[in-house]
């Protein structure tokens, strides 16, 4: 007899859910009145998924839900059914009339991660999935499109389940004592700790924006990366605007078009139903050379075969004395931010945050944006190491500065 999920106690899902609401969407200023929220989740996070609706029909908004079925048992995974019958008619279509009519009704989407099964997609042809996300790209780029005009916003957030504990090697009560912690849900008052973390954050990303135009190269030194990235013009770093839950990283997309060098990453990438470990890259020129991994490198170098997924699209740094995350927790989300003893630095292969733009988002074109060597892509994909890194940048002037050193800005 299976054991019943751990179900984290009513007060720690409406402060979970207050804070998604009240804190994360319209960029750390909460939800307004009559604005309406999609919410996407599977039947897995239900205790969560009623939760943050209910807090955005106490906050006066108008709730979409997109709420599908999960089963730990494969036999039962619509995705799974899906990715094995579908014909390529299937895989290719794209409902382009009802995504842009959702797309233009919404004005926030709260994305509730939880997996019944970890392995769910297990053995399917991972160029099924991407052929999937290539179909499924324009409603990327509609979203991106109404962001950038400041009327669209979106937060994440992770809800965990026995399958996401044990891939990590945690009791379903130490995996949320994870979520609980990094999300300040142990606090009085979690968004008001929101904003004071947010507001140290501010001092490190305002001071590399003062710097971003002085910037030619970052390099990225350790005992895994020897990784030269060049910035670009018109960049700035982003941080804390409530995207993710938690978030404590400051990014920026460079140029793709200056990468060179290698890196390695310690930390296992979930990605198309499978695990990918020991990934090493090589750059050349703003392009992948070459990939390896010690698990699933097939897979790895198929992901980098879909179209500009092998050039860079975001470069990311978490101060290790922001963030509460200790323990990996087998997501992205949360082991982006991870904290630790040497923070964390990671990049992603594809689409570029066009947001990183200095100028007016709300006038930059595609053209633009191809023309400060701002990558575009159907997928993104982060990939991260809790590694020893020195980031050093070199100035336009010739002399250097060291930024980032054993987990911690030193601007």
């Amino acid at each position: 007899m299976s054991q019943k999920p751990y179900t984290p106690s009513k007060q720690i899902l409406e402060k979970y859910a207050d804070v998604l609401v009240n804190f994360a969407l319209g960029g750390g200023k909460g939800i307004k009145k009559g604005e309406v929220v999609q919410i996407t989740g599977s039947e897995s996070c239900k205790p969560l998924f009623i939760a943050v609706r209910n807090a955005v029909i106490n906050a006066g908004g108008h709730v979409i839900a997109q709420y599908a079925p999960d089963s730990s048992d494969p036999k039962e995974s619509l995705a799974r059914y899906f990715y094995t019958y579908a014909s390529d008619d299937q895989l290719d279509w794209f409902p382009k009339k009802y995504v842009r009519g959702l797309v233009d009704e919404m004005d926030h989407v709260v994305h509730i991660i939880s997996e019944a099964n970890k392995k769910e997609l297990e053995g399917i042809d991972p160029k099924k999935i991407m052929r999937r996300g290539v179909a499924w790209k324009q409603s990327r780029d509609w979203q991106n499109e109404k962001e950038m005009q400041g009327k669209f916003f979106w937060t994440i957030a992770l809800y965990g389940t026995p399958a996401m504990a044990k891939e990590a090697g945690l009791s379903e009560k130490e995996y949320w004592n994870e979520i609980v912690k990094a999300c300040f849900l142990d606090k009085k008052d979690p968004i008001g700790e929101w904003k004071k973390v947010y507001a140290d954050i501010e001092k490190y990303r305002s001071r590399l924006n003062k710097l971003s135009s002085q910037i030619d190269k970052l390099h990225v030194k350790g005992a895994d990366a020897d990784l030269w990235i060049t910035l670009g013009e018109k960049r700035q770093w982003l941080a804390g605007s409530g995207r993710n839950i938690p978030s404590f990283e400051i990014f920026t997309s460079p140029d793709w078009r200056g990468t060179n060098g290698w890196i390695r990453f310690n930390q296992p990438l979930y990605r198309y139903g499978a695990k990918i470990t020991g990934i090493q890259l090589w750059w050349k020129d703003g392009k992948v050379i070459k990939a390896t991994a010690k698990t699933n490198e097939k897979l790895l170098k198929q992901m980098i075969a879909t179209k500009d997924a092998d050039k860079m699209g975001e470069y990311s740094l978490t101060d290790r004395r922001h963030s509460r995350i200790t323990k990996f927790m087998a997501e992205t989300l949360f082991d982006e931010n991870m904290g630790g003893p040497y923070g964390n630095t990671h990049l992603a292969v594809g689409t570029s945050y066009k947001d990183t733009y200095s100028g007016n988002l709300k006038t930059f074109t595609k053209k633009q944006a191809e023309k400060l060597g701002f990558n575009d892509s159907s997928v993104h994909t982060d990939i991260i190491s809790t590694t020893r890194r020195t980031v050093t940048a070199h100035l336009k002037n010739g002399s250097t500065k060291v930024i980032y050193k054993d987990g911690e800005f030193v601007l």
